[in-house]
Formats: C-alpha cells, sequence, structure tokens
C-alpha cells in the first residue's frame, strides 16, 4: 500500500467516525488534517477542542487485506485464502480485533488527547458481530488512548461502538 493510498483511507475512516460520532452525540468534529511520523495519523476538532484520532482497518488478515485492497494476488495468497474460507469468519474476528488492539497498545504517541477508531472493513463482519462479542474483547490495561471506537462496516453506515466503555 503506497503512502498517498494509506493517508486517503485514514481520511475517509476519519470523516466517516466524525460524521457517526457527530449524528450519536450531537457534538460537533471538524476539519481532519494528517500529522507526522510519532503523531496520531489525524487531527480534528471535537467541540472547538484539539482531537487525534489514530485510524486503524481490521481486514481479517494480511490475505484479505490485500483481497479486499484489490491487489494482484499470487498463487501462495489465493491458497491462504482458500484455506482461510474453512474457517467461519465468526471465529477469526475477535482474534483478529485482539491482536490489533495489543499492537496498537503499545504504540506511543506526542498527543495529548488521542483516540483509537478502527474501521471494520471484513465484509463477513458487522457491528452487531462486535457487539455479541463485546465481553470477549481484550483492550490490554495499558494503551495510549483515552476512548476506543469501531466504526461497524466499511462505510460507516452501521455506525460506531465504544469499546473500552
Amino acid at each position: 500500500m503506497g503512502l498517498s493510498e494509506k493517508i486517503r483511507l485514514e481520511h475517509q475512516a476519519a470523516r466517516l467516525f466524525m460524521r457517526a460520532y457527530e449524528k450519536q452525540h450531537a457534538i460537533k468534529m471538524r476539519h481532519i488534517w494528517h500529522n507526522e511520523p510519532q503523531k496520531p495519523d489525524v487531527s480534528c476538532y471535537w467541540n472547538d477542542h484539539k482531537l487525534d484520532l489514530e485510524i486503524a482497518h481490521l481486514y481479517g488478515s494480511t490475505e484479505e487485506a490485500k483481497q479486499l485492497l484489490g491487489r494482484e494476488l499470487s498463487d501462495k495468497t489465493q491458497l491462504e485464502l482458500q484455506h482461510l474460507s474453512l474457517t467461519p469468519p465468526d471465529h477469526r474476528l475477535l482474534e483478529a480485533l485482539n491482536r490489533l488492539l495489543a499492537n496498537k497498545a503499545e504504540k506511543h504517541y506526542e498527543s495529548e488527547n488521542t483516540w483509537l477508531v478502527i474501521r471494520n472493513t471484513h465484509p463477513a463482519w458487522q457491528r452487531q458481530d462486535f457487539e455479541t462479542r463485546c465481553h470477549h474483547i481484550i483492550l490490554p490495561q495499558k494503551h495510549p488512548f483515552e476512548q476506543v471506537w469501531l466504526l461497524g462496516d466499511m462505510a460507516g453506515e452501521s455506525g460506531i461502538i465504544r469499546l473500552d466503555a
């Protein structure tokens, strides 16, 4: 994934999250801009206060990410996707999400107010799948985020849920 594609996906996820947050909480979120390394991915204004958002995309696996992003798939990747298709996606949901949370918990940012926004990109997983498994989600005790949110689907149509509440 090139840098411009990564930034485009992060900005798109941030905009979708901000719209859903505004709708759910009636608090304005405006004006995103991209940050340099050591800072969270994007910043915005949350009710006139600066807020940093670290954006993560939940694909399920590296092979599924390649497929969802429209990459050319090698024979090895296609074989791995065939093997993954034998395991029901809901069995992989918690493993993928908990792995992502553990990885993000180890990061450090130059920021006073950072939220983690995870955008679910896996077409087999929907917001209700995460809601019904909330008690199995493992958020590490120490992490750099004030709040952790999940955008329920790629297009943001199913809304957001807070994972650290």
